[in-house]
């Protein structure tokens, strides 16, 4: 099943063979022949692929074939980004043309000639591969067909939230069973822990959920704290975890002794409850030491374990388990029901499909996460054979476990679009129970050459967005947090180990103890460690094919000096995390890996970043977030042709001109905790493609440049933390004009602004016909709303006392507004109040 990916990967390559530009770029070379034939090549493997994925269960020799196509392909891909990568270094070369001669130079390290040679032998080297390839596909007998067609299906509309007891089915009496014991006032122990057992896929988080949200919960305890355990079960670790749900300390450098003084400090006499989710540990004294420290809370306190193992319960509890049993027949049709078809009037209108549904719902054995995730799957398709085809799957003929979902899980997989399924397959490059951000993930997707567009007007984040919610509406992700410019979730373990089964050839997890990788390793995931084994240098040997360097995700104190002088080796890298690392110099090297797209050194201790940074030509995204080390940044950033999204951290007093503002392909700007800077840079209207500008954090920003007004693409404004900063800018000899020119604004946050007092003119008509969320903070001297907003949906404000409203005035100039939230609370007009207020 892992290949299946391949016919993702072949269609892909095709498409940009095909591309237009491509041809013109091997033309111009002088290369043409060898595209053409490498194309023809790869239409004749990709007609078989689906054939060989199928018989590559009981044909080794098929297996290896399918591996030795993966190669050639990304070897393939990697030869066209290097045409790519040529024409962006043109064009810098180009435009610097302009500026002068050192920029220039800087730029021009490729001779024409002998790129012309060693592309000219690279790609008469790959076709000679295709070929050999070609010819062994004939001796496995593989049928010709490429399908792909998917049925029509519509998306449900996503709402993002928390569990809500009313979508649940089935569990009332499970929930207030574990609620009685939490409550019993007779037990005699000090803290009780309870095990909640059960397999994969049961519903246990979503009932521990479900207790923990209750209002008899909420009003019994004194703190509630939630925390996802995983397979990870380091009492460091776990100590850190807790303390931050706890405290919401992140606890970053802190040592055990540390952590144990928190907690202890935390929980002392207070009455709790702790949920430890996921937990796998089955070593008796990890646990006993994690347990004598949870122990100082006041009599009454609780422990909720979720676990599929009665081996770890037996470990962990002073109670009996309680035994979460299968979801009953009955239950999982109305679930399945509920989740396939838009309404009840539906369901009647739809009695064959019932049935087949019924069928369907038999064999995923009473676990809620099957039942789930087809449902989902087959969402608003009216199709018997459709249906008829998720029922007779050959997947349900899988040997299996009796607990064993897979197979469910399997077959909503295979039903994805191909363009879905790397991207599945590929979150699984990050650790269980990460907590998924839309917009990171879609950057990390971007950067891999993921997000296909269906046509040049089509932004690659919408793309991204797009295969997000695809996939959320298909159950691939839970446990939505819905925020104002983002959404965080989580993906259920048993989706994790399905997306883990399908990379798992090609990616490798670094650990302390890693003596060997294999060659054709893709992605490098490091974990549980501070600092590489001394054998790095072994390691990393012959690794030439990495495109994906990634550090622990949350782990602070990451370094090594031989790692980062390896870093220019990974000529195919396209996407490098070192958030959180100790690293303080990046080497001069980093300008050579021409193909890379992403690099995150967020809340990292980095203090500069060599110039030579800006020859990478292919970078979308830099991330610079919390570096507050950063005296400077680079002086050529203009060169940056590709970036899309930017957040920068520096100790500069300005941003100067002829730099951030020239990167016409910017999509996302961040300006955050930059204390000392006065001025932004002047030429901001050369941002023409901009969307999104936060700026937080600028305590000694004192105004905004005059060009902010002309950032035509802006949708989203967010200035918060500028205590000295007065929003006014002034007026130009043409004002009407001026004041036009925000004309997209859909999204305006403003907060902790004290030198704000009446709404700015330059923005308050910019927005009228399109604004649809304000959210005012803590702008204690703002004196009245503003009115015409005519879009608006919803108005959040908080701290502002002279500005809420009051007046039957000031409420019908915002009556208009779906939702308004005052300070935390939904609210809307009532006479009375104005009554008795007045």
């Amino acid at each position: 099943m892992a290949d299946s990916l391949l016919l993702n990967l072949a269609q892909t390559l095709l498409e940009k063979l095909a591309s237009l530009a491509l041809q013109q770029v091997f033309l111009v070379w002088g290369l043409e022949t060898h595209l053409q034939q490498i194309k023809k090549l790869l239409k004749a493997i990709t007609a078989v692929l689906l054939d060989a994925e199928q018989h590559q269960s009981w044909n080794h020799r098929i297996q290896v074939w399918l591996e030795d196509l993966k190669d050639v392909l990304y070897d393939i891909e990697d030869a066209v980004d290097g045409f790519e990568c040529e024409a962006l270094r043109r064009l810098v070369v180009k435009d610097a043309g302009s500026i002068s001669r050192k920029v220039r130079r800087f730029f021009s390290g490729s001779n024409p000639l002998a790129f012309r040679f060693k592309m000219a032998h690279k790609l008469k080297n790959i076709r000679e591969r295709v070929a050999e390839i070609v010819k062994l596909k004939s001796d496995f007998g593989l049928t010709e067909g490429v399908n792909d067609r998917q049925p029509i299906r519509t998306e449900r509309k996503l709402t993002y939230s928390f569990v809500d007891g009313a979508t649940v089915i089935g569990r009332d009496e499970d929930k207030d069973r574990i609620i009685d014991h939490l409550l019993d006032t007779f037990n005699k122990e000090n803290v009780s822990i309870l095990p909640v057992v059960g397999i994969g896929g049961l519903g246990k988080t979503t009932l521990a959920k479900l207790v923990y949200s209750d209002q008899r919960v909420n009003s019994h305890f004194e703190m509630k704290v939630w925390t996802c355990i995983s397979d990870d079960f380091d009492l460091q670790e776990v100590l850190r975890k807790i303390n931050k749900a706890a405290t919401g300390n992140t606890c970053i450098g802190w040592d055990i002794e540390q952590l144990q003084a928190l907690l202890r400090e935390t929980l002392n006499n207070k009455k709790y409850l702790l949920i430890l989710d996921d937990v796998w540990n089955e070593d008796r004294r990890k646990w006993n030491e994690l347990r004598s420290l949870l122990m100082g809370g006041a009599n009454g306190s609780r422990i909720l374990v979720t676990t599929r193992k009665n081996s770890v319960a037996s470990v962990m509890a002073n109670v009996p388990p309680y035994n979460l049993n299968d979801l009953s027949h009955r239950n999982c049709v109305s679930l399945f029901l509920k989740s396939a078809f838009k309404d009840a009037q539906d369901v009647e209108h739809y009695p064959n499909l019932v049935k087949i549904g019924e069928e369907i719902v038999r064999k995923c054995r009473g676990v809620p996460l099957a039942v789930l995730t087809l449902g989902n799957l087959l969402y608003s398709i009216t199709s018997e054979h459709e249906w008829k085809s998720i029922r007779d799957s050959e997947m349900w003929k899988l040997e299996q476990k009796e607990d064993d979902i897979m197979p469910a899980l399997t077959i909503s997989y295979e039903q994805l679009p191909s363009y879905l399924k790397r991207c599945f397959a590929y979150c699984s490059f990050f650790p269980k129970d990460h907590i998924y951000s839309d917009y990171r993930l879609i950057h990390f997707w971007m950067a891999h050459g993921l997000l296909q567009s269906k046509n040049e007007n089509e932004e690659l984040e919408d793309v991204g967005l797009r295969y997000f919610k695809e996939l959320c509406s298909r159950s691939f992700f839970q446990d939505f947090d819905q925020w104002i410019d983002s959404v965080h979730c989580k993906m259920h373990d048993l989706m994790h180990d399905l997306a883990l089964s399908l990379t798992q050839k090609e990616c490798s997890i670094v650990t302390s103890t890693t003596q060997q990788i294999p060659g054709n390793v893709r992605h490098l995931l490091f974990s549980d460690l501070y600092s590489l084994p001394e054998s790095v240098p072994t390691i990393l040997q012959g690794l030439d094919g990495v495109r994906t360097i990634a550090l622990p995700v949350d782990r602070e104190g990451f370094n090594s000096q031989s790692f980062i002088a390896f870093l220019p080796r990974f000529k195919f890298l396209r996407y490098l995390n070192l958030r959180n690392s100790q690293i303080e110099i990046l080497p001069e090297g980093i300008g050579k890996l021409k193909h890379l797209r992403f690099l995150n050194l967020s809340m990292s201790k980095i203090r500069r970043l060599p110039n030579s940074v800006c020859t990478l030509q292919s970078l979308q995204a830099l991330w610079l977030l919390g570096c507050t080390g950063i005296e400077e940044l680079p002086r050529d950033m203009r060169c940056f042709i590709s970036l899309r999204s930017l957040s920068i951290t520096t100790k500069q007093k300005y941003l100067p001109n002829n730099g951030i503002g020239c990167l016409k392909s910017l999509r996302y700007l961040d300006i955050y905790l930059c204390q000392n800077i006065e001025y932004l840079f002047e030429d901001m209207h050369g941002l023409t493609s901009l969307r999104k500008l936060d700026m937080r954090g600028l305590t000694s920003l004192k105004s905004l440049p005059q060009s902010i007004k002309y950032l035509t693409a802006l949708e989203f404004l967010f200035i918060d933390g500028c205590e000295n900063l007065d929003l006014e800018i002034a007026e130009g000899s043409n004002n009407q004009q001026d004041f036009t020119q925000l004309c997209r604004l859909e999204k305006l946050l403003l907060g902790h602004l004290p030198k704000l007092v009446e709404f700015p003119r330059w923005l308050l008509n910019s927005s009228i016909n399109t604004l649809q969320l304000l959210s005012l903070a803590h702008c204690p001297n703002l004196k009245e709303l503003p009115a015409r907003l005519a879009c608006l949906q919803e108005l959040d404000i908080v701290g502002c006392e002279h500005c809420r409203p009051k007046t039957r005035q000031d409420w019908s100039n915002i009556a208009h507004v779906p939702k308004i939230c005052i300070n935390g609370k939904e609210s809307s007009y009532n006479p009375l109040e104005e009554t008795v207020s007045s």
